[in-house]
């Protein structure tokens, strides 16, 4: 508005201009004055040209600015929608969440309901077996008096009660076997509850990581449901005449009860010390055990044969030890593992052991669990350490580079024998050289102390309450 109040006031000053220089034309004899009056009127004239001109591009400047403000509005509109789509796809996320809660409590009340039943099962079989224990004795007395009948002939009365007893032993013995079944059927349905839970609380984790932007563990592909391994025969394991047992299992049998150092001598073996802890109505010969962090496993080859540590503390038994145990006949191996929050998980398996001509090869086919098996199965498995190596990958030393001896395969980071760490270690290096159980297709579990057992095949020893989950 400005711009065009000046062109007015200029415009009748140029045109008097022109017109008093048009008379000037006529007349050649004009005083300097009015010369100089002309002059500065042609200035002004210029001026207002220029002017114009500004205000032309004064008007593409702003159909220029008006063009990108429509482009910010357009921008601004499709980022309230981004913005708004995203708040619909969080709520459905939290709305997923509170569903997967709900259902992961009620598996977990499901869970503690089966575990009461199958203690309940427990204790019945228990006072069973007992009663099958009283049953046999008064059978084996029957059997004495039968012998004795078959001299003189018995009485009408006798041949009854004979009868009467043969047949209440066989009614007991069925209940017995339905008992079994269904103890194993609640085994099973257990398994599966906890791996039900297991799945659900890793999609839990999955999307905290989502919504908070943590990254402590990496997702977990839940394994397929677990289907019992067949067990071959149990191992028969007695007293010798010398009066020393060959496993611990045997000196429970004898009646011991109580966990601690004992020494044992294995068939053709010498005689030593193992730590046997009694758990699960039956007593466990103890290989591995790290608890804090006190004793380095990063031994050499001949350590690991022998074994090292305190067997009241942190120890390692020794593959030549541990051998001459399990060429006894048939063993399944338990790890139980307990992580920094003192949530533990357990796996047993079936497994064989070879001997120092195969650099003690370990063969294994997982049984049961409640964490994700790490442990390649069906695969021979050579143990090695950094001063002697047997399986190297692309030129990678594994014992050296994860520390500590251990059955390698393909460098896994699966190393319970590994560096003991704790949670503010932080580093890939750290992490790859410490104590974990890393399941291929899962997540890491640092621990915080893991023991590994030895128990012959024998399935009354077998637990049927098994430690609470992670």
């Amino acid at each position: 508005m400005n711009i065009i109040l000046v062109f007015l006031f200029i415009a009748p000053l140029a045109l008097s201009a022109g017109a008093g220089k048009d008379s000037s034309s006529f007349d050649p004899a004009l005083s300097p004055e009015t010369r100089s009056r002309f002059a500065m009127l042609d200035d002004v004239r210029i001026l207002a040209n220029g002017l114009l001109e500004l205000g032309h591009g004064l008007k593409d400047f702003v159909h220029k600015t008006k063009g990108q403000m429509n482009d910010i509005s357009e921008k601004l509109y499709i980022f309230d929608r981004s913005f708004y789509e995203l708040s619909l796809q969080t709520s459905e996320i939290k709305e997923e969440e509170e569903q997967l809660r709900q259902t992961t409590a009620r598996l977990q009340i499901n869970n503690e309901e089966i575990k009461n039943l199958s203690q309940e099962m427990n204790s019945k079989i228990e006072d069973l077996i007992q009663n099958k224990i009283q049953l046999q004795e008064k059978v084996w007395g029957l059997e004495d008096k039968v012998t004795q009948l078959a001299i003189t002939q018995p009485s009408m009365e006798e041949t009854k009660e004979i009868s009467s007893l043969k047949a209440f032993v066989e009614q007991q013995d069925n209940d017995i076997k339905q008992l079994l079944k269904v103890v194993e059927d609640q085994h099973i349905e257990l398994d599966r509850q906890h791996n039900q839970i297991l799945e659900l609380e890793d999609k839990l984790n999955h999307i905290e990581l989502q919504e908070h932007a943590e990254n402590s563990f990496v997702e977990e592909l839940t394994e397929p449901e677990d289907t019992p391994v067949p067990v071959r025969n149990a191992t028969a394991v007695t007293y010798r005449s010398d009066g020393t047992a060959p496993d611990c299992t045997a000196l429970y049998n004898s009646g011991t009860r109580s966990s601690g150092v004992y020494t044992i001598k294995p068939n053709g073996s010498e005689a030593f010390d193992v730590y046997c802890e009694m758990k699960f109505g039956s007593s466990w010969t103890v290989i591995q055990k790290r608890v804090d962090g006190s004793l380095d496993f990063n031994q050499t080859w001949d350590a690991y044969t022998s074994g090292f540590g305190d067997l009241n503390e942190e120890f390692w038994l020794g593959l030549n030890k541990t051998y001459s145990i399990t060429k006894q006949g048939d063993y399944i191996l338990r790890i139980e593992l307990q992580d920094w929050k003192d949530n533990k998980r357990y796996i047993e398996y079936a497994f064989s052991l070879g001997g120092p001509e195969t650099d003690y090869t370990l063969q294994l086919s997982r049984m049961f669990g409640s964490i994700p098996n790490a442990l390649p199965e069906q695969t021979e498995l050579r143990f090695s350490t950094a001063d002697h190596e047997v399986n190297i990958t692309n030129d990678y030393n594994c014992p050296e580079n994860y520390l500590g001896g251990w059955w390698h395969s393909e460098c896994e980071e699966t190393n319970l024998n590994g560096k003991y760490v704790t949670p503010r270690s932080r580093g890939r290096l750290d992490r790859r050289k410490g104590l974990y159980w890393k399941p291929k297709k899962g997540r890491y579990y640092l621990l915080k102390s893991t023991k590994i057992m030895i128990h012959p095949t024998d399935l009354k020893s077998f637990d049927f309450t098994q430690p609470n989950v992670i």
